[in-house]
C-alpha cells in the first residue's frame, strides 16, 4: 500500500481512536494466571508514542540482551539471501505448475480521483495469488482496527478500543522504519532482478526511490513486518483466544509464498522483516499488559469506556 494510501486510510481512524479515551481509573478484577491487558487510553497516543516505537526499534536489537538474538537473525537472513534466486526460481516453477498466476489483479471499488492522479482506498483481488499477497499490504490491519474501534466506541470496550490503537501504531511505526531501512539498503525486487539475488544500491537518491520503487524496496520485507506485528498484538491483547497465532501465521506463510511468486520479495527479505515487525508489536503491548502468576491482579481503569 503506498504511504500517500496509508495516511489516508488512517485518518478515517482517527475520531474513533480518539472518542472518549482518558487516562481515570475505575476497579476491575481481572484473572490471575495468564497476561492481563491493562487498557490505559490516552488521547492519540498511536501517534504521540511513535518516536519512542521507533527510538527502540533501532536500538534495542543491540543492546547486551538483544544482541545474540539479532547476531542469528543477521547470519539467517545472510544464508537464506544466497539462495535466494534460486528459491525464486523454485517458487515460479512450482506456480505455474499448480497454475497460481503471479499477475496482480484487482478491481477498484472506491477511490479519490484529483486532477490525473487517482488514489485507490478499496480493491478487491481478482486471482487467488493477489488474495494472499493482499493480506499484507496493511489493509488486513487497518480493516482490524477500524472494526475493533467501532466495537470498542459502541460496546464500550476499552480493550477493543486499546487494541484498534496499538494496531494502528504498529501500522504508522513500521511503515517509517521499514521505509527507512529499505531506502538505506535498496535492494530490487525479483521482478526487475539485474544479477544474480538481485543487486543492491544502498541511498539512492530520493527521486529514483520514489519514482522506481521495484529497483530499491525489496529489503526489508513491510508486508510481513505489519502482519507479525498484527498477530503478536492480537495475540498479547487476547491471550485466550489460542487460534490467533495458528491462524495468523498459517496467513502469513500464504502470503510470503505469493510475495515471491509476483517478484515483489525475495525469500531473504523475510527474516528481518518479521523480527521488526515482532519487536515493534512487543514494545507497544509492553505499555499495558501484565504478566501474573499469583492472586488476582486488582487494576484500576477510570470511567470503563
Amino acid at each position: 500500500m503506498p504511504l500517500k494510501n496509508k495516511l489516508i486510510a488512517c485518518c478515517f481512524l482517527f475520531p474513533l481512536l480518539s472518542y472518549g479515551q482518558s487516562d481515570s481509573v475505575a476497579k476491575v478484577y481481572v484473572d490471575t494466571t495468564a497476561t492481563a491487558t491493562v487498557p490505559k487510553h490516552k488521547k492519540f497516543a498511536f501517534i504521540t508514542n511513535i518516536p519512542s516505537d521507533l527510538g527502540k526499534t533501532f536500538t534495542v536489537p543491540f543492546n547486551r540482551k538483544s544482541i545474540k538474538t539479532t547476531a542469528i537473525l543477521g547470519a539467517v537472513s545472510a544464508a537464506i539471501i544466497l539462495f535466494d534466486q534460486d528459491i525464486y526460481n523454485g517458487v515460479r516453477n512450482f506456480s505455474d505448475n499448480i497454475h497460481l498466476h503471479p499477475e496482480e489483479s484487482n478491481k477498484v471499488l472506491w477511490s479519490i480521483k484529483g486532477g490525473d492522479k487517482e488514489t485507490v482506498l478499496f480493491k478487491v483481488p481478482e486471482n487467488l495469488n493477489t488474495a494472499f499477497y493482499t493480506l499484507g499490504q496493511g489493509f488486513t490491519s487497518l480493516l482490524l482496527a477500524g472494526g475493533l474501534a467501532i466495537d470498542g466506541v459502541i460496546a464500550k470496550r476499552p480493550k477493543s478500543l486499546q487494541t484498534a490503537s496499538d494496531l494502528t501504531e504498529s501500522f504508522i511505526a513500521l511503515g517509517i522504519s521499514t521505509q527507512f531501512l529499505k531506502y538505506a539498503t535498496g535492494r530490487e525486487n525479483p521482478a526487475v532482478f539485474s544479477q544474480r539475488n538481485g543487486r543492491w544500491r544502498p541511498f539512492p537518491s530520493y527521486g529514483d526511490f520514489q519514482n522506481d520503487k521495484p529497483k530499491y524496496d525489496a529489503f526489508p520485507s513491510g508486508h510481513l513486518a505489519t502482519l507479525m506485528a498484527t498477530i503478536t498484538i492480537l495475540a498479547d491483547n487476547y491471550p485466550d483466544k489460542k487460534w490467533i497465532k495458528p491462524v495468523g501465521y498459517s496467513l502469513m506463510t500464504l502470503s510470503a509464498f505469493s510475495m515471491i511468486n509476483n517478484g515483489v520479495h525475495w525469500a531473504g527479505d523475510y527474516p528481518i522483516g518479521i523480527g521488526i515487525g515482532y519487536l515493534t508489536a512487543k514494545i507497544i503491548t509492553k505499555r499495558h499488559t501484565l504478566l501474573t502468576k499469583k492472586a488476582p491482579v486488582l487494576i484500576d481503569i477510570k470511567n470503563k469506556i
